[in-house]
Order: structure tokens, then C-alpha cells, then sequence
């Protein structure tokens, strides 16, 4: 019996790709969350014209919250980076619900303490992934 070794290069050739592409998003959708928080300091403080911006740029890249909830299920993930990858899209939700609901309890209050939250978690799952994808060898980092 003799195993192509070919198909089974090419398998995990594809499913490095797979993982480093999940990687790329999970980085390119926390530049966007600093860039979130740059424009608003930048339009609170200096020029209200950045508001537009940050509207904006949630809008453009809101959806990568559910392009990496899928990637962390089609991926060979472990159940930390899932749950992080989770609760990404819940809190975009809550994020929306705060602004947009309005009632006498001042949800909006609670916008920039999702926003920190939203950066944790992105951060983490960055940090998660990478940890996963490039492991070190030294087991008192893991």
C-alpha cells in the first residue's frame, strides 16, 4: 500500500493557507477596531467631522465579526479562539443596540465600555491564534 504523500502535502498546504487567512482577518479586524477608536478621539476632541468616519469604517468592516465566526468553525480551533470569535458579532450587536435603541435607561452609555470589550476580545483572539499558529516549542508560554 503506498500513500501519496503529494495529496497529503497539498492538504496541509491548503489548510495552512485556511489558517493564515483566518489569521490575516482576525488582524486586519483589529487594525480596524483601533482605527474605530483613533477616529473618535480625533472627532471628539479635534474635529467633529471624523464622526463620519468612524461611522464609516464599522459599517465597512463590521461584517469581518462574522467572516471570522465562521473561520474559527471551518478551522481546526480550539474552543477558546471559537468563543472569542463568538462573541465578536454579539458584542458588533450590542454595540449597534446602544446607540441606535432608545429608552430611559441611557443604554448608550454603555458604547465605549463594548467598544474596550470588543478590543480585548479582538486582541485575544489575535494573540490565540497566533500562539496556535506559530507555536514556540516552550511550554510555559502556552
Amino acid at each position: 500500500m503506498t500513500i501519496n504523500l503529494d495529496v497529503e502535502r497539498d492538504n496541509t498546504y491548503a489548510k495552512n493557507w485556511v489558517n493564515i487567512g483566518f489569521y490575516a482577518v482576525s488582524i486586519l479586524f483589529n487594525v480596524c477596531l483601533m482605527a474605530q477608536v483613533l477616529t473618535v478621539g480625533v472627532a471628539y476632541f479635534s474635529d467633529p467631522a471624523w464622526w463620519t468616519v468612524h461611522k464609516w469604517l464599522v459599517r465597512g468592516y463590521g461584517g469581518l465579526s462574522l467572516v471570522l465566526l465562521g473561520g474559527a468553525f471551518m478551522t481546526p480551533s480550539s474552543a477558546r479562539i471559537r468563543s472569542l470569535a463568538a462573541s465578536l458579532p454579539v458584542l458588533m450587536g450590542f454595540q449597534f443596540f446602544s446607540l441606535h435603541v432608545k429608552t430611559p435607561l441611557h443604554l448608550e452609555i454603555f458604547h465605549p465600555l463594548i467598544g474596550f470589550a470588543l478590543f480585548y476580545v479582538s486582541s485575544s483572539l489575535v494573540h490565540n491564534v497566533s500562539r496556535r499558529l506559530f507555536p514556540t516549542g516552550n511550554p510555559s508560554v502556552h
